[in-house]
C-alpha cells in the first residue's frame, strides 16, 4: 500500500529549500523557522543555550527568549540567513495571543506562509515554519486539527476551512513582545565587565612576576636530570549507541505475537474461559477464569501443551490463572530514521485515511547523556491504533518505517490494539 510512497527525505544538498528565514509586515522584518526549546533557567539561560547550539542545533549562533507562564528559547544558524537584532515572529505573535494557552494558525505572508503552534503556552520544537509551498503549510495545518481543545484557529480564507479565522497578521504582532535574535557566546554587561577586569589584574601580576624574575632573582646554574618521557595512553570514549541502532525486529515481534496467540488459544480445559491477550517485546501473556471447572484441570492442560508455557500463576481461590509464554529469540537490528517529524506526521495520517482507519499520534523526545558536557536528544512519533486486522497482516506496512519501535500488542478476542514509535530525523 504505502510501494508508490516516498518514506526518505531528499538530501537538503539536492533540491531547494522549502523554508524561510524572515517574513516582511508591514514594513518590520521578522525572524520565523527557529527551533524552539522550554527554558529551565530564566536567571543564567545562556548555559542551555549553549548546551543546544552544540547538540541538537550544532551551529547554531543566535537566539532569542520567549518570556510569559512557560518561558523557552529560539535559536537558529546566521549562516542560514538569519542576522543579529531581527524580531522573533513567533515571540510577538505567542505573546500577543496569551489569553489562549493553545493556538494553530497559518498566515499568508509575500514571502510564502508562515505556520504558528503555540500548546499550553509552549511553542513546538516544529511550531514557528515559514513554508514556501502552499500545499506543505495547508497539509501541516490540517494534521495538527486533529488535535482536540484548540483555543484559537486562524487559516487564509482561501483555503476554506471550517471554524478557523483569517485575521490581519500586522494587528496581532504590533501587540506582542518584542524579543530580537542575539548572538549565543557574546559576554554582555556586567559579565564583560568583569572578564576584562579579571584579564587586566592577571596582566599586571604576570608583567610583575617577569620584572622581579629578570632584575632580582639570582642566576643560578642549571641542573639537568634527565627525564624517562611519560606516555600518556589514550583514552578512547566507547562509541555512542543511538536507540535505533538496538530495535528488536518488529517483524519477529508481531509474528511471535500471533504464534504466542495461536498456541494460548489452544489450551481448553473444560470449565475455564481465556481472557485478553498482550505481547510485550518479549513475550505474550493471557489469564484463563473458572467457570465451573477445576483447578486440576488446568493445570494438566498446562501441562500437556508441545509448547513451554514460561510461567503459570493460580490465583490464591483457585478461580484464575495468569501465564506466559516468551518468544523465540529477537534479532536486534539497526533502523536508522529517514524522516523528520512533519513528513512522518503526513504520511502516517495520509496511509490511515486512505484506509478509512484511525490512529492517534503524539511527538516525543528523551536525552541521553554522553558526558557531563555532552548530551543528544532524539525525537519521534509515539502512534497508537486498533484495528480488526492481526499484526502479519500489518507487518508489511508498518516495517516500511525505518526507526520502527513496537511496544505493546493487546487482543481482546475481536479487535486489535497496537501501541508503539517511530524515531524521526
Amino acid at each position: 500500500m504505502l510501494d508508490n510512497t516516498n518514506i526518505s527525505d531528499n538530501n537538503a544538498d539536492d533540491v531547494a529549500r522549502t523554508w524561510g528565514t524572515h517574513i516582511t509586515v508591514s514594513g518590520q522584518t521578522y525572524a520565523t523557522s527557529l527551533f524552539w526549546q522550554p527554558l529551565q533557567n530564566q536567571e543564567e539561560p545562556i548555559t542551555e543555550i549553549i548546551e543546544a547550539s552544540e547538540g541538537i542545533l550544532e551551529g547554531a549562533d543566535l537566539y532569542c527568549i520567549k518570556p510569559g507562564k512557560a518561558p523557552q528559547f529560539g535559536i537558529c544558524v546566521s549562516q542560514e540567513g538569519y542576522k543579529g537584532g531581527t524580531v522573533a515572529a513567533a515571540v510577538s505573535l505567542a505573546t500577543a495571543l496569551a489569553d489562549r494557552s493553545s493556538f494553530i494558525a497559518v498566515f499568508k505572508v509575500p514571502e510564502g506562509w508562515w505556520y504558528t503552534c503555540v500548546r499550553n503556552d509552549i511553542i513546538l520544537s516544529d511550531g514557528d515554519m515559514l513554508f514556501l509551498n502552499e500545499e506543505d503549510a495547508r497539509n501541516q495545518f490540517t494534521s495538527m486539527l486533529a488535535v482536540p481543545d484548540w483555543g484559537r484557529k486562524i487559516a487564509p480564507e482561501s483555503w476554506n476551512i471550517e471554524d478557523v479565522e483569517n485575521i490581519q497578521l500586522e494587528h496581532i504582532l504590533q501587540r506582542g513582545t518584542t524579543a530580537k535574535l542575539q548572538k549565543i557566546k557574546g559576554l554582555r554587561g556586567a559579565k564583560l565587565l568583569m572578564v576584562v577586569g579579571i584579564s587586566v589584574v592577571v596582566g599586571l601580576w604576570l608583567l610583575s612576576s617577569l620584572i622581579d624574575a629578570l632584575l632580582f632573582t639570582p642566576v643560578e646554574r642549571p641542573v639537568v636530570v634527565p627525564v624517562q618521557p611519560k606516555v600518556v595512553k589514550k583514552v578512547e570514549r566507547a562509541p555512542v549507541i543511538k536507540p535505533w541502532e538496538k530495535l528488536k525486529n518488529p517483524s519477529q515481534i508481531m509474528s511471535s505475537c500471533v504464534l504466542g496467540i495461536r498456541q494460548f488459544k489452544s489450551i481448553l480445559p473444560p470449565g475455564w474461559d481465556i481472557g485478553t491477550f498482550s505481547c510485550s517485546q518479549n513475550g505474550v501473556t493471557t489469564s484463563w477464569t473458572r467457570t465451573f471447572g477445576r483447578m486440576s484441570w488446568m493445570k494438566m492442560a498446562l501441562d500437556k501443551t508441545k509448547f513451554k508455557v514460561s510461567y503459570a500463576n493460580f490465583a490464591n481461590d483457585g478461580n484464575s490463572v495468569a501465564a506466559g509464554i516468551n518468544y523465540p529469540k529477537i534479532e536486534v537490528i539497526s533502523s536508522p530514521p529517514t524522516l523528520s517529524i512533519p513528513k512522518l506526521r503526513e504520511t502516517l495520517n495520509n496511509l490511515f485515511q486512505s484506509i478509512g482507519g484511525t490512529i492517534t499520534l503524539n511527538n516525543g523526545s528523551f536525552s541521553q547523556a554522553i558526558s557531563e558536557d555532552e548530551r543528544y536528544t532524539y525525537r519521534y512519533i509515539g502512534f497508537s491504533f486498533t484495528s480488526t486486522y492481526n499484526p502479519l497482516v500489518w507487518s508489511s506496512l508498518l516495517t516500511k518505517f525505518s526507526g520502527l519501535d513496537i511496544k505493546v500488542i493487546n487482543y481482546n478476542g475481536s479487535d486489535w490494539t497496537y501501541e508503539g514509535a517511530i524515531y524521526a530525523l
